[in-house]
C-alpha cells in the first residue's frame, strides 16, 4: 500500500511540476505572492498549534511535548518575521529565493507538528491529547493546501510532513483504531492532493488569462497610438506622450515642438501613387528619429504632417536640430529606382515662452509652421508674439470682410486698358476697394489673402464680377470689362455657374467679359480648372494671363488653354532691373503673341517713354498711371464719353 501511494504521489507531483513549467514567469510571480497575503493567518494557525501543543504537554505531562512547544514557538515566529519583513513587490528579491523561505518555514513547522502528534499516539498519551493533536495536525495540513495551493509543492509537501510521522505511529500501535487512521490517512492524501491541483489550475488560468487579457490590452494600446505607415506615433501616441511629459515637467523646464509639414507632397502621391508616397514617409519617418534625441517623441500627425516632440530642448539646440531636420529630409529619396527630392516647412514653439501648456504650444508651432510655408516654404520659423496679432489681425478682417459684402461697403474701380496705336480704351480692368467706415480705405492686399484663406474669395469673387458686368453693360459694345478670378474661386464648385448667373444677370454678352488668370492657377494641374475654362469659352468668355513671367511660365499651357490676351508683368516695364534684358523678354513674348494671334499687355506704364518702348516692342495694348489710375464706374462713363467726342485717352494723361 505504501508503495501504491508513492507511485500516486510521484505521479501527482509530476502533473503538478509540468503544470508548474507551463506558468510564465510573471504568473508564477504573482502565484508565490500569493503565499504572503495575510500573514495574519500564519500567525492565528500557529498560535492554535503552540495552545494545542502546551495543552497537551501539561494534561499528558509528557515533557519532550514542551520541547515540541518551544521548536513551533520559534519557528512560528520566524515565519511571521519573515511574511512581514519581505515584500514580494520587491523587483530585487527572486522568486525563487521567496518560495525558498517559505517553504523552510513551512516544511518545518509542518514537520514538527506532525511530529507531536505521532509522540503523543507512541508515548500513550491521554486519549484527549491524541484526538487533539492529531486533529490539530491533520486540519492543519488539509487547510494549508487550500491556503498554500498557489504553489503545489509547498502545500502537499506539508500535508505529507504532517501525515506521514502521524501513520508511522499509527502503524507502531498496529490497533484496529489506528489501523482505521492509517488507511483514513492514506485515502485523504491523494484526495487533498486532488482538490489542492484543481485549485492551483483555477489561480494559474486566471492569472494566466488575466495576464493574457493585460498584454492584449497593452499591444492594442500600442497599436492605438502608432501609425501604420510610419511606424512613429500617431496624434492619440503623441498626445500621450505630451501629457505624460507635461504632468511630469519641473518649472523652468525648456520643451522644444517642431511641425514639419513636407512641401508639395501631394504631387508624388498624384504623379508617383499612394505606395510610393507611403514609402517615402516612411522613409522620411526614419530619418526624423535618426536626428532625434533620444527622449524626443517623433510623431506623424497626419497626412504628410510630423511632430517632434522635445523635452530639455532651449533654443540653441533647436535650432540645430531644425537644421539637422531640413538636411535629412533634402537628401535624395530613391524608390524603385526613382530619385525623389523632398522639401519641408518648419515651424517651432517653445515652452514655456510660447506657451504655458500643450495646447497652446501647438497652436503657437502651427502658426510658426504657417509663416514659414506663406514666406517661400522650405524653411524654418520660430514662433512669436507678432504671429498671433497677426492671427488675430486676419480674423477680424474676415469678420468684418463678410459684413462689409452684406453692408455695400465695398467698391468697384475700373483701370482702362488702352490700344497703343489709336489710344481708345478697349478694356476696363475691374478692381475691388474697400472702404472701411471707421478704418478708411484698406489695400487689397490686405484683405484679398485673407479671403482667400478663409474662403470668402468665392463669395466676393462673384460679387465682384457680377458688379463689373453691370457696369459694363452701360458701356458702348465695343467696350469689354476684364476682372481677376483667384484659383480658390475656379476650383470651388458651381465656379462657372456663378459667372454665367452674373453674365444672365447683368444681360451682358458673354464676348464683353474677360478673365484674368495667373500662372498659379496650373501648378496643380487640377481638372476642375479644365473643365471651368473650356465650359465658359464655349459660352464666349475670353480669358487672359495675367502677370506672365513672374511664375511658373510655360508654353505649354498657353498653348492648351484659349488666351486672347497676355499680360506682361509691369516688373519687365517699371521695376528696377529694366533693361535690355527685359527688352528682350517682352519682344520674345510679343513675338509668340503675334504667332498665337494673342494680343500683348503691358502693365505698369508710367511715362510716356515706356509706352514708346513697349509700342515700339509690339506691344499691344497698354495699361498704368500714365494712362488713368483705377476710377469709379460713373468715371469710366465719363471717360467714355469724353473719348467718343474724339479725345483719345492715350494722349493725355488723367490723374
Amino acid at each position: 500500500m505504501a508503495g501504491s501511494l508513492t507511485r500516486s504521489l510521484k505521479r501527482k507531483l509530476v502533473i503538478m511540476r509540468g503544470s508548474s513549467d507551463t506558468v510564465s514567469g510573471r504568473a508564477k510571480r504573482t502565484l508565490v505572492k500569493s503565499l504572503y497575503t495575510q500573514p495574519s493567518t500564519l500567525a492565528i494557525g500557529a498560535f492554535n498549534g503552540i495552545a494545542s501543543t502546551a495543552i497537551a504537554a501539561w494534561v499528558s505531562e509528557i515533557n519532550i511535548l514542551y520541547i515540541g512547544c518551544a521548536l513551533l514557538t520559534i519557528i512560528a515566529v520566524a515565519r511571521v518575521t519573515a511574511a512581514l519583513g519581505m515584500s514580494p513587490d520587491e523587483d530585487g528579491t527572486s522568486t525563487r529565493k521567496l518560495e525558498l523561505i517559505y517553504e523552510i518555514g513551512a516544511f518545518s513547522y509542518a514537520f514538527v507538528i506532525g511530529l507531536i502528534a505521532a509522540l503523543t499516539i507512541i508515548l500513550d498519551g491521554d486519549a484527549s491529547v491524541q484526538v487533539l493533536m492529531t486533529a490539530n495536525a491533520l486540519c492543519y495540513g488539509v487547510g494549508i493546501c487550500a491556503r498554500n495551493a498557489g504553489s503545489p509543492s509547498i502545500a502537499i509537501g506539508q500535508l505529507g510532513l504532517v501525515s506521514l510521522p502521524i501513520m508511522v505511529a499509527a502503524i507502531w500501535k498496529g490497533s484496529l483504531a489506528f489501523i482505521a487512521l492509517f488507511v483514513n490517512i492514506l485515502l485523504l492524501i491523494p484526495a487533498m492532493i486532488s482538490i489542492t491541483l484543481n485549485v492551483f489550475r483555477v489561480l494559474r488560468d486566471s492569472i494566466s488569462a488575466a495576464e493574457t487579457s493585460a498584454q492584449l490590452a497593452e499591444k492594442m494600446q500600442t497599436l492605438a497610438r502608432t501609425d501604420v505607415v510610419t511606424g512613429l506615433a500617431n496624434r492619440a501616441g503623441l498626445n500621450h506622450a505630451m501629457v505624460e511629459t507635461m504632468m511630469a515637467t519641473q518649472p523652468g523646464r525648456r520643451i522644444a515642438l517642431f511641425w514639419i509639414d513636407l512641401d508639395r507632397f501631394k504631387e508624388v502621391n498624384d504623379l508617383m501613387g499612394h505606395p510610393v508616397g507611403d514609402r517615402v514617409l516612411a522613409e522620411v519617418a526614419r530619418r526624423l528619429r535618426n536626428v532625434s534625441p533620444e527622449a524626443a517623441t517623433v510623431a506623424r500627425f497626419g497626412g504628410d504632417e510630423f511632430v517632434i516632440f522635445c523635452p530639455d530642448c532651449d533654443r540653441k539646440m533647436s535650432e540645430r536640430l531644425a537644421s539637422e531636420v531640413h538636411a535629412e529630409i533634402m537628401r535624395a529619396i530613391r524608390v524603385d529606382g526613382e530619385r525623389l527630392e523632398v522639401r519641408a516647412s518648419v515651424g517651432v514653439a517653445m515652452l514655456p515662452e510660447d506657451g504655458a501648456d500643450v495646447d497652446s504650444l501647438m497652436q503657437s508651432a502651427d502658426l510658426a509652421l504657417y509663416h514659414a510655408k506663406v514666406n517661400g516654404r522650405s524653411q524654418t520659423h520660430f514662433y512669436d508674439e507678432s504671429m498671433s496679432r497677426d492671427l488675430v489681425r486676419k480674423r477680424e478682417i474676415e469678420h468684418e470682410l463678410r459684413a462689409a459684402i452684406k453692408r455695400d461697403e465695398l467698391s468697384i474701380f475700373f483701370q482702362p486698358i488702352v490700344d497703343l496705336e489709336s489710344g481708345r480704351i478697349k478694356t476696363f480692368e475691374a478692381l475691388v476697394r474697400w472702404f472701411h467706415p471707421e478704418k478708411g480705405e484698406l489695400r487689397p492686399d490686405e484683405f484679398i489673402p485673407v479671403a482667400e484663406e478663409s474662403g470668402v474669395i468665392v463669395t466676393l469673387g462673384n460679387w465682384i464680377t457680377a458688379q463689373a458686368a453691370r457696369a459694363c453693360a452701360q458701356w458702348p459694345d465695343e467696350v469689354s470689362v476684364a476682372v481677376n478670378l483667384s484659383p480658390l474661386q475656379i476650383r470651388a464648385p458651381g465656379a462657372a455657374l456663378g459667372i454665367l448667373s452674373a453674365l444672365r444677370a447683368s444681360g451682358l454678352d458673354p464676348s464683353r467679359l474677360e478673365l484674368e488668370v495667373t500662372e498659379s492657377l496650373f501648378l496643380d494641374d487640377s481638372p476642375a480648372t479644365t473643365h471651368f475654362i473650356e465650359e465658359l469659352s464655349a459660352k464666349g468668355v475670353k480669358f487672359a494671363l495675367d502677370d506672365f513671367g513672374t511664375g511658373y511660365s510655360s508654353l505649354g499651357y498657353i498653348n492648351t488653354f484659349p488666351f486672347d490676351k497676355i499680360k506682361v508683368d509691369r516688373s519687365f516695364v517699371s521695376g528696377p532691373n529694366v533693361g535690355k534684358q527685359s527688352e528682350a523678354i517682352i519682344r520674345a513674348v510679343v513675338e509668340m503673341g503675334s504667332t498665337l494671334e494673342m494680343e500683348i499687355v503691358a502693365e505698369g506704364l508710367e511715362s510716356i517713354e515706356q509706352v514708346k518702348a513697349v509700342r515700339k516692342a509690339g506691344c499691344t495694348l497698354g495699361q498704368g498711371y500714365y494712362f488713368s489710375r483705377a476710377v469709379p464706374d460713373y468715371m469710366a462713363a465719363m471717360l467714355l464719353a469724353v473719348e467718343r467726342k474724339g479725345d483719345p485717352l492715350a494722349q493725355r494723361k488723367i490723374g
